[in-house]
Formats: structure tokens, sequence, C-alpha cells
């Protein structure tokens, strides 16, 4: 009789576990060969060859892509005055759709009480047992960016300042230590000593709404900087040919550059130029969508400021200023193949793996056994990626059928 209860125990057991096991079909991204992806609860359990007769979908399988500066999405604005931690999952779940299964939410240049309220709000979301996986941490672009027009971009000027410890120690807390990425102004007073500290505590320093010389960019690589933000923008329109923000950060070695690849934020030239410099390794695309990406295009008033929403970016009324892009960055990867050439291996790379790895993410960015099961299934058409299905933390949350 014990046996037998013993027996039953483990046929339950396996039967259970079985329920738990799913699998994907399709080709892989990296090489175009027919998979069978198999996950097992949250993680992928294996990844089995397929014969090459025609029965498996055209469909591409690829890790989920990463987002690491996204300021909203479908009229969710994470630095605006009404955000909630509904509309922090419906962004999300709207991510979802285009294939973001984590990003990092990222808050702007702002009155400094607005910060600190948007911080706690993210940081409740983050706990959220929905949302909660792919919400990784958050990216503060500001306040300690330069003043300059062109350079300062869509952000405020009169938020704008020097760097202070005391003061990004209460966004830390707001954000119950969340804030994983910031971007800041190397030339500001204070922002070696204030790179140091950042570095120190665990946080990512990247270079960006700046106007910094060569020494400048040196200093900060030295202190611990190691990022440049949305490279080709956020620079004013008109600059020395010689001596400007755009040289020193392509030539040093030690900065990974993130660039908006939606085709209207760089041109092909500068994206193809760009990723020559740099290469594949230390490229990583990034969406820069706004709140009002997913929206029809019209006039809207976002708290001090009236945006003009086209098809294709977000403007500043009246002036040749970008305020953001209106495209997710599943966008970028198909931009990026076109522009430069690269294999799609290569553009989820860049969407991906390179953003995971760069943040020690280990669960992520990666088709491999042991990997947090985040992938997505799609098609490429005219190098344009349309989302078939998307898998966070091994759960279905989206599928166009």
């Amino acid at each position: 009789m014990k046996t037998l209860r013993v027996f039953l125990f483990l046929f339950l057991f396996l039967m259970i576990s079985k329920s738990h096991a799913q699998s994907v079909k399709g080709m892989l991204y990296s090489n175009g060969n027919p998979v069978s992806v198999s996950m097992d609860k949250h993680r992928i359990e294996k990844i089995y060859p397929l014969k090459k007769d025609g029965s498996i979908p055209k469909t591409y399988i690829a890790p989920g892509l990463i987002d690491i500066q996204i300021n909203g999405y479908v009229g969710v604005d994470f630095s605006g005055p009404d955000l909630t931690v509904e509309g922090v999952k419906k962004a999300t779940k709207a991510l979802w759709m285009a294939g973001v299964t984590s990003y990092y939410p990222t808050v702007i240049t702002s009155d400094i009480e607005r910060i600190k309220t948007n911080f706690a709000v993210l940081a409740k979301a983050k706990e959220d047992p929905e949302i909660g996986p792919s919400i990784l941490g958050f990216h503060l672009e500001g306040t300690y960016i330069s003043p300059i027009a062109g350079f300062r971009g869509a952000h405020l000027e009169k938020y704008i300042k020097a760097p202070d410890w005391a003061e990004f120690e209460q966004f830390q807390r707001a954000a119950k230590g969340g804030i994983k990425l910031i971007t800041l102004a190397p030339e500001q007073e204070g922002a070696l000593p204030f790179i140091r500290k950042l570095v120190a505590s665990g946080v990512t320093v990247s270079l960006g709404h700046h106007n910094g010389s060569a020494e400048d960019v040196a200093l900060a690589v030295q202190a611990g900087a190691s990022l440049s933000t949305h490279l080709g923008n956020g620079c004013a329109n008109e600059i020395n040919r010689h001596k400007n923000p755009l040289w020193p950060q392509l030539s040093n070695d030690a900065l990974t550059i993130t660039i908006i690849a939606d085709g209207f934020h760089l041109t092909r030239e500068e994206v193809r130029t760009f990723y020559k410099s740099k290469g594949v390794d230390k490229t990583i695309l990034v969406s820069d969508a706004l709140d009002l990406a997913g929206l029809p295009p019209g006039e809207y008033i976002r708290g001090e400021r009236t945006l003009v929403l086209t098809p294709n970016v977000v403007q500043l009324p009246g002036e040749n200023v970008l305020a953001g892009a209106a495209s997710p960055i599943s966008k970028c990867v198909g931009k990026v193949m076109e522009f430069t050439e690269c294999s799609l291996k290569d553009a989820i790379q860049m969407a991906s793996t390179n953003p995971a790895d760069f943040f020690a993410l280990k669960e992520l960015g990666k088709i491999e056994k042991g990997k947090r099961a985040d992938l997505i299934l799609f098609t490429m058409e005219d190098n344009e990626m349309k989302i078939e299905q998307t898998y966070v933390n091994g759960s279905l949350v989206y599928s166009k059928k």
C-alpha cells in the first residue's frame, strides 16, 4: 500500500510538472535554423533542433527586446503629473505587444517633488507580480544636464542644475534603490565627484545632453562613466566640426553608445558611421519613445510643454528640436538592419543581448538553457518586425491570434 501511494505521488508530481512545460517552434534568430524551445515554468529548459522539412512556421524566435530608455507609451508619461501604477501596467502591456519584454522606465528633468513622486509610483509598479518582471530598474535622464539650448533638447531649462548628491539620494530613496542608470553632462560643476559616488553606489553613468570637451569626456570616463546616451541626439544643430561632443565619445573605446535608429532621429550615414566606429558589441539600440508613441498624430499638451506628434517623431512646435520618438524599439531593429546591412542576429544583439550583458542581467538577452524565458516570436516584412507572440518569465503575455 505504501509503495502504491509513493507511485501515485510521483505520477501526480510528474503530471503537474509536465503541465507547466510548454514549447514554441520557429526559426532561431541567430542562424535561421528551425528549433523548438521548451520552457519549464520560468526558465528555458531546452532548445531542440528540428528538421528542415517545411513544417516549421516562418516565424523567428528571439530573446525579448530590452529598452533602457523609454519615457512613456500609449498616453502614459513616466514623468507626468498623473502617473499611477495602473498607468504603468497599461504601458507595460502595450510594450509586450511591441516585443519589449523588459525595460527601464525613464524619468526626465522636472520639478524635484515630481521626480520623487514618480519614482515612488514606479517602485510600487515594480513590485506588482504581473508586470514586475518586465521592469528592470529606472533611468534618470536629467536633471544634471547642459542648460544650453540645443544640447538640453526638449528638457525645460528652469529645472536643470548642477549635480547634487543629497538630492539624488532623495530620488534613490523614493525609487527604493531602483535607479540603475543616470544621464548627465560631464562638464557640469561637480560632475566628476558625483560620477564617482554614483558608480561606487552601483549606478551606471551615461553621458548625454552635454557639450563636454574631449577632456571632459576623458575625465568622466576615468571617474567611471561607461555609456553615451542617444549619441547624435541631445546635441545642438550647429557645432564646431572639430571640437564637439561626438568625436571624443566615438573615439573612446571605454564608452558603449546607445542610438535611436528609428530612421528619423539619425540619418542613415550617421547610423552607419556610429555602427562602424563602435561595432556591434558596443552599440545598444534604444527607442527614447515618449508617452505619445502609439497615439494618433496631432498636437498635445504635456505638463508645461506643447508637443507635436507626427507619424514618425515628437517635436517642439515651430522649432527644429526633437522631443522624443514615436515608435517602440522593435522599429529600430529593422531600421538598423536596413541602414547598416547588419544581420538579424546582430540587430537583436544590439536590442537585447548587449543591454543585458552591459547591465549584468545574466538571466536575459540570450536563448540558452537556464535563462529566463523572455521570448518573442515574429516575422520580418520589408525589414519590419511583426510581433506574433511575447513571453515574459515563461508566461504568454501577448498573442496576435
